[in-house]
């Protein structure tokens, strides 16, 4: 059977699916941070054309203790935190015009 990431629409009207990353190395305090990654597909859903990211949301001793909340994430959760990356990133670019 066939897996297929969560796939939403943004408040940009692209299609996007979501996955998870974890650190590879813990920071100086010792805890491994876990946030969200969303991928942006072209109109035809054929090929990936850019992508978002969470600051890290959660944060555990070990990856898997950060990755844990972030997978109990509802899908409107999820959803809001895709929404607030595209707003984040539409601000970010109004910041760069100005300069």
């Amino acid at each position: 059977m066939h897996e297929r990431a969560p796939a939403f629409s943004g408040s940009d009207g692209q299609s996007y699916s979501v996955g998870t990353y974890v650190d590879d190395a813990p920071d100086a305090q010792g805890r491994y941070g876990a946030a969200l990654l969303f991928v942006r597909w072209s109109d035809a859903g054929d090929r990936p054309i850019g992508h978002v990211e969470t600051d890290y949301l959660f944060r555990g001793v070990t990856p898997a203790d950060a990755l844990a909340p972030l997978l109990a994430l509802t899908l409107q959760e999820v959803k809001r935190h895709l929404d607030a990356c595209i707003q984040g990133q539409g601000r970010e670019a109004e910041d760069e015009g100005r300069l």
